[in-house]
């Protein structure tokens, strides 16, 4: 029942990953004016907040425990690089691009 719960969890912490990610990316694209700034953006700062929070998630508050991952690798590919990846291509792929709002004019 322990593992379940475990299993559970991860699975929720993947998914949060994966809704930070895509919300850091579509931040960066709506305030950076350049194109490649939200690139770097995303590349640099998005895997360290979701580092942090790996950490404190899985040390603090114990989220996986009785799941054996094997080895760092995969667990840094399971909650930092596969959110950026499905979060960044979320936001690029199916919400439009921040050109296509028509915002009224400022006074």
């Amino acid at each position: 029942m322990l593992a379940l719960i475990g299993f559970v969890s991860l699975i929720a912490l993947v998914a949060a990953h994966t809704l930070v990610a895509g919300m850091t990316t579509r931040f960066f694209r709506l305030r950076l004016s350049t194109s490649w700034g939200a690139v770097v953006y995303t590349i640099v700062l998005t895997p360290m907040l979701l580092l942090f929070s790996t950490l404190f998630f899985t040390g603090v508050v114990n989220v996986g425990v009785g799941i054996d991952l094997g080895s760092p690798t995969i667990v840094f590919g399971l909650l930092i690089a596969l959110p950026i990846v499905l979060g960044a291509a979320i936001d690029y792929l199916y919400v439009p691009s921040p050109e296509e709002y028509e915002l009224p004019e400022a006074q």
